[in-house]
């Protein structure tokens, strides 16, 4: 339903006038649209959001018409930022969807379009600019998002002040204004991150050597104000003037948590990795223990939250997954599984990083100085020395001893799943990426771990088949721990059959071994179902 006359004449007093800035937008296909128009598109807005269908429809196809016209950018940009609109939350979130939808399709000059003027984006890029305060949160994070576009295409050419302008208002901003910022900054890095040609990875190592000491600072800043909130909070009972300092300290919570991962974005893709420049990335040395002191510090409030805070034990648990099994031991914590996968993929990484390996390769004699094939050569040493001293012998067999008891093991939840959907089990344990699950994580882990020490772990893995054979005989067809601990070790015995062969003969073990629990399974089929057993 159109919105009345009086609704008209309040919408069209609660927009300034930027008519000036829509004078030069006109086409000669396409009127461009004006503040009078203003009505209209919330109208528009308003009906698409409707149930009724023969609402809906209408005013669907009106805002597809009115996409590619001039000036329709701007417009939903007046409506988003509204101060007398800002109840209607579900219009100006329609209204910034609708704004992001455009940016993506008409930023860019195209041949079927004219897409925005010049004059318009300039008009646009100082209105976002202008309108960081905004209290909904899904509207910020489009807006934020829709930012970050237009900043991958126009920065630093079109759009040279952007990051200097959002510094600027960070210095006086509140709380909620500068978690708006950083959530802009945080979408914008990441942008701007994933350019790959060298102007781009230029650009951004720019960013990061101005931008890395600014973010650094309000992150060790926060952490103060996050340690002495937690401490006042432990401490006091509920009040008004309590609970208002609460929502603003999990801004402030939320707002650690944003320049965080704008600091591993700077230290990741800004600065150069130590593998081509052969020095230290003096951030990391910088971050790391001062990170791993901060989580530390967060885990005595872990329990001390858990009842009567959940929002802040909610924040601790995204803070300190890594920690969290300290403090609650229970074995249904659900995260403790993906930190668990997170800890193989690191270790895989470290085994398998060819930059940490030792290379094979020599080098012409009698080259003064040292060249840099010699000092990765030197670095590859001393890491290698690290890696000895963290992962001894013994600590490597028992890694490996752990892999295939524990984690290539089926567990009872796996063996309901595979006998409920047996197809889509198989799907999942072989066909999704092995980041995702458990088991295929502990596989591909094995397999390095393997790989890197067969002569230490070749006559260990051999000895647990061996075990698994004589524990569980080849009659037995019920599921047992026995015949599970079995089906795991032959699982680690595939998994590595060539480096393995030099300490398991394949063939004697295939005729020997092999062929009666091949007879037992037959035959237990053949009760099943005979015909296929024929069929066999």
């Amino acid at each position: 339903m159109l919105i009345d006359i009086e609704r008209s004449f309040a919408i069209e007093l609660c927009f300034p006038a930027f008519s000036r800035s829509l004078d030069c937008l006109g086409s000669p296909f396409l009127m461009a649209l004006s503040e009078s128009d203003l009505p209209a598109i919330y109208s528009f807005l308003t009906n698409s959001l409707s149930g009724d269908e023969s609402v809906r429809k209408p005013a669907e196809a009106a805002l597809a018409q009115c996409e590619a016209r001039p000036g329709f950018c701007s417009c939903l940009m007046e409506i988003i930022s509204a101060k007398d609109l800002a109840p209607q939350v579900d219009v100006r979130l329609m209204a910034s969807v609708y704004f992001k939808n455009s940016i993506n399709r008409y930023w860019r000059r195209r041949r079927d379009s004219l897409g925005i003027s010049n004059e318009e984006k300039v008009h646009l890029r100082q209105k976002l600019l202008s309108h960081l305060r905004e209290e909904n949160y899904q509207i910020a994070l489009t807006l934020a998002v829709l930012i970050s576009k237009i900043a991958r295409i126009d920065y630093p050419t079109e759009w040279p002040d952007l990051f200097s302008v959002l510094a600027q208002h960070l210095q006086s901003a509140d709380v909620l204004a500068s978690h708006r910022i950083f959530l802009i900054l945080f979408r914008t890095l990441k942008e701007l991150s994933t350019k790959r040609l060298i102007d781009g990875q230029r650009t951004f190592a720019q960013i990061s050597s101005h931008f890395f000491d600014f973010s650094w600072r309000l992150w060790q800043c926060d952490i103060q104000t996050i340690l002495h909130g937690f401490s006042t909070l432990a401490q006091s009972f509920s009040s008004n003037a309590l609970e208002q300092h609460q929502e603003e300290l999990y801004l402030v919570c939320e707002r650690w948590l944003l320049c965080l991962k704008i600091i591993q974005q700077l230290i990741i893709s800004g600065f150069p990795s130590d593998a081509k420049s052969v020095q230290e990335v003096g951030p990391v040395k910088e971050v790391s223990p001062v990170i791993l002191n901060a989580i530390q510090s967060f885990l005595p409030y872990y329990l001390t939250f858990q009842k009567a805070h959940n929002q802040f034990w909610d924040f601790i648990k995204r803070a300190c997954t890594k920690l969290m099994k300290i403090t609650d031991p229970e074995p249904d914590v659900l995260s403790f599984e993906q930190f668990l996968i997170q800890c193989m993929v690191m270790v895989k990484s470290v085994l398998e990083c060819k930059e940490y390996k030792r290379s094979l390769t020599g080098r012409v004699m009698e080259e003064n100085g040292v060249t840099l094939e010699q000092m990765k050569k030197n670095i590859s040493n001393a890491v290698n020395g690290v890696l000895t001293s963290l992962m001894p012998s013994d600590r490597i067999l028992l890694l490996c001893n752990v892999l295939i008891r524990r984690y290539f093991v089926l567990t009872p939840n796996d063996l309901e799943e595979w006998y409920q959907n047996p197809e889509s089990f198989h799907h999942e344990q072989d066909m999704v990426q092995w980041t995702e699950k458990l088991r295929p994580c502990a596989e591909a882990l094995y397999i390095v771990l393997f790989h890197n020490h067969s002569e230490l772990l070749g006559p260990l893995v051999v000895s647990i088949l061996q075990e698994a054979m004589n524990g569980c005989p080849t009659s037995v067809t019920e599921i047992t721990p026995g015949l599970l601990l079995k089906d795991a070790a032959y699982g680690a015995a595939a998994y590595v059959y060539y480096e393995l062969s030099n300490y398991l003969t394949f063939n004697d073990w295939s005729v020997h071994s092999l062929p009666p629990i091949y007879l037992v399974n037959l035959s237990y089929l053949s009760k099943l179902d005979p015909m296929n057993c024929c069929s066999i």
